[in-house]
């Protein structure tokens, strides 16, 4: 008797999460969370900020693999460094002109001091497995990030990133900069996980109302679902689980297990069976 997604899918080797800037907050849980707790999902993890890597190691347990170091292009540059509850420490300037514009953020980025330090090419990372799974927030450099990580992430099937709509960094690619060169790399937007609207300074909205403004949003690309014959029967186990467990998207879910049925690596109840697995709630 089928009890789990696992055992209908047979994965022959865990999911590789990457988390470039993976400091942990207790009231943000990451969306990789659920893969890790199924034990279908192997942790790496990113933060240049050595005050965040004591609480991320304590989280993820000696298994993980967790580098402090400063993802970019691998040359030296400038760190500015915030507070850490701030979550604004970027090695791109902040934007004053930005900051003042949005009610709060002059105090929230305001820089404590600047350091030199040496930068690191994602694809230069010796000891890190090529990636299934990416989650990015690089506070505006997520762009660099990806495009001197190409071959670590050629076979990453999901990725999702904090895409600005009004930079609060100087340089900083907004969305249609990030959008282009995400189709180019052959993903397509899945699904939002969060849209941020912050209020115009000097006005102030009752309760928590941020006004209209947009601000920046958690965006999800999976590999184009329309371009099935480019991936392995065991990509596409991994996607089920990715899309599955951490963004319910059940719907693109069967969309890739029917594909492995017509393949014929799964037998042609397993939909039905993936249905049943949702409606008992034992797909966990």
């Amino acid at each position: 008797m089928i009890q789990t997604i696992q055992d209908l899918l047979e994965p022959a080797s865990k999911i590789e999460v990457l988390d470039v800037g993976a400091a942990v907050f207790a009231d943000d849980p990451p969306p990789y969370k659920p893969l890790l707790d199924a034990g279908v999902a192997h942790f790496n993890g990113f933060d240049g900020d050595a005050r965040q890597v004591p609480l991320i190691r304590a989280s993820y347990g000696a298994d993980a693999n967790v580098f402090n170091e400063f993802l970019f292009d691998g040359t030296l540059q400038t760190i500015y460094v915030t507070s850490p509850e701030s979550g604004m420490t970027s090695l791109l300037k902040p934007d004053i002109a930005a900051l003042k514009f949005f009610g709060g953020f002059e105090s929230i980025g305001r820089v404590l001091k600047t350091e030199t330090v040496q930068t690191t090419r994602l694809d230069d990372v010796s000891g890190l497995p090529d990636i299934d799974m990416l989650k990015i927030d690089a506070q505006g450099s997520e762009l660099t990030v990806m495009r001197n990580g190409v071959e670590k992430l050629r076979n990453c099937l999901a990725i999702q990133l904090e895409v600005s709509y009004f930079p609060l960094y100087e340089n900083q690619p907004c969305f249609g900069e990030i959008d282009v060169w995400m189709r180019a790399q052959g993903f397509s937007v899945h699904c939002f996980m969060g849209i941020k609207r912050w209020p115009i300074s000097p006005t102030v909205f009752k309760g928590n109302d941020p006004g209209h403004q947009l601000l920046e949003s958690d965006l999800v690309y999976v590999r184009n679902p329309l371009k099935l014959h480019t991936l392995s029967d065991e990509q596409l186990k991994k996607l089920i689980l990715i899309t599955h467990y951490s963004y319910w998207s059940y719907d693109l879910s069967v969309h890739f297990l029917l594909e492995l049925v017509k393949r014929g690596v799964l037998a042609t109840s397993s939909h039905e069976e993936y249905i049943r697995l949702i409606r008992v709630g034992q797909s966990a």
